[in-house]
């Protein structure tokens, strides 16, 4: 319920244009807070501002020094909607706190970023002085997520996460007789290719996937359209042909039906796991494989990069400044060396192995000979990410994709496990949906 009435509150501040502050407010012309407050749900971007961002000072886990200005840390986990509803309940307080506890700026993902994109709790980037020239060599589609119904962009991020299919190199030569990416491709090209592979995949007792929610980015990033159109929820083609293809597979045993981050799901990390392919993007292969233990299989290079049946990406984040900061030209200025300054993009795809989201500085790593990723047997994917995060289209993202596909995996799994019928499971979806967004229907 409290999280009904955030979201409601936060649809009627916009519409009323309630927000104190909700004019243009060059960020050159303001004047600067002594205290900068920073929401976010981990401490990703904590790591990349102390590492990355001229001048910053680290005091501890959650305070550091900008010059004058003290930084302070609001980091709240994701889990069971927390960093939302801490979000909300402070966003809807903005108009009246202090100027040291207001939000000045928060973090989001693209599963909800229009939830607050198309409120007036979040400052286009223009108010903040930033122009398109600034943004010119930042991949559309991560524009796209942050741009409003009337076209103002509201945030940036220094991320791109194009996504591919990161395949068991062994389990390749074994099954499919190589290792190559651009032969392993021929097997996995289209979702019949792919589907075959599997059953290839089965006979010599190995499972193509983890969980059938390992593809069902894959395929919901090729919609035909927005997954809630005019308040109506709706049923894409390609998210039936994933609840088909799933029930196949789940049937003759080439996957599970475990939840993403599991540990059953996780076992395919290790060589007895016998999982053959996972999706995801940069930031999956180098930081959620477990490399650092031995026993995998990242740690010993295992793993290769096919571009997969479909493109896609996955994640990523968003920085938006809040409505109402007293520290607009600070905000201005992290936005512009953290998701604009190529030399420092560049140094981030160095030494963290992150895919950034500036064109020259990816295009430049990838045509470079020397990069290769580790888990990937040193292969250098960059040329295929580069082309992905050009091709990938976030312009059908709804307000409603996160709750939509959280419903639609817990119904389906009824479905899959045969708790249910393919209908039953649809319906039970739809009341889902329904009961977290009252106003949609279907």
């Amino acid at each position: 319920m409290k999280k009904q009435l955030l979201s409601a509150l936060i649809c009627a501040s916009m519409v009323a244009g309630t927000l104190a502050g909700a004019g243009a407010v060059f960020a050159d012309d303001a004047a600067e807070g002594s205290v900068l407050n920073i929401y976010a749900w981990n401490t990703e971007f904590q790591e990349r501002l102390v590492e990355f961002y001229p001048g910053y000072e680290e005091v501890d886990a959650t305070h550091g020094k900008i010059g004058d200005v003290d930084v302070v840390w609001t980091i709240v986990p994701s889990a069971e909607n927390a960093y939302q509803n801490n979000l909300d309940e402070h966003l809807l307080a903005q108009a009246d706190a202090a100027a040291d506890d207001k939000i000045d700026l928060f973090l989001l993902e693209s599963d909800y970023a229009l939830k607050y994109v198309d409120t007036e709790f979040t400052m286009p980037i223009a108010d903040l002085g930033i122009t398109d020239e600034d943004t010119a060599d930042q991949y559309q589609y991560t524009k796209d997520i942050v741009t409003d119904s009337n076209g103002n962009l509201k945030g940036l991020s220094w991320q791109g996460c194009p996504g591919v299919l990161i395949y068991n190199r062994a389990i390749a030569s074994e099954v499919l007789g190589t290792e190559d990416p651009a032969e392993v491709q021929e097997f996995v090209k289209d979702w019949d290719s792919f589907n075959e592979t599997a059953a290839k995949m089965g006979e010599a007792g190995y499972k193509m996937t983890a969980t059938v929610n390992d593809t069902y980015r894959v395929y919901s990033d090729n919609v035909s359209g927005p997954l809630v159109q005019d308040d109506k929820i709706i049923i894409d083609p390609q998210i039936e042909k994933w609840i088909d293809d799933s029930k196949a597979l789940v049937d003759a045993g080439l996957t599970g039906t475990g939840d993403l981050w599991g540990d059953d799901w996780s076992k395919g990390f290790y060589p007895e796991g016998k999982v053959f392919c996972y999706f995801g993007p940069a930031w999956f292969v180098d930081f959620c494989m477990a490399a650092d233990d031995e026993a995998s299989i990242a740690h010993a290079g295992g793993w290769g990069a096919a571009e997969g049946p479909q493109g896609f990406c996955w994640g990523g984040t968003w920085i938006a400044a809040a409505t109402g900061t007293d520290n607009a030209s600070l905000v201005k200025d992290i936005m512009l060396q953290l998701t604009c300054n190529a030399d420092i993009m560049k140094q981030i795809v160095i030494e963290k192995n992150d895919f950034v989201n500036n064109k020259k500085a990816m295009e430049e790593m990838a045509a470079d000979e020397s990069y290769g990723d580790a888990v990937l047997g040193g292969q250098n994917p960059l040329p295929m990410f580069c082309a992905g995060a050009e091709n990938c289209d976030k312009s059908k993202v709804s307000a409603y994709d996160q709750g939509y596909t959280e419903k639609l995996q817990a119904a389906a799994k009824n479905y899959f496990e045969g708790n249910s019928t393919k209908e039953e499971a649809i319906d039970a979806f739809y009341t889902a949906v329904e009961e977290i967004y009252p106003n949609l229907s279907h």
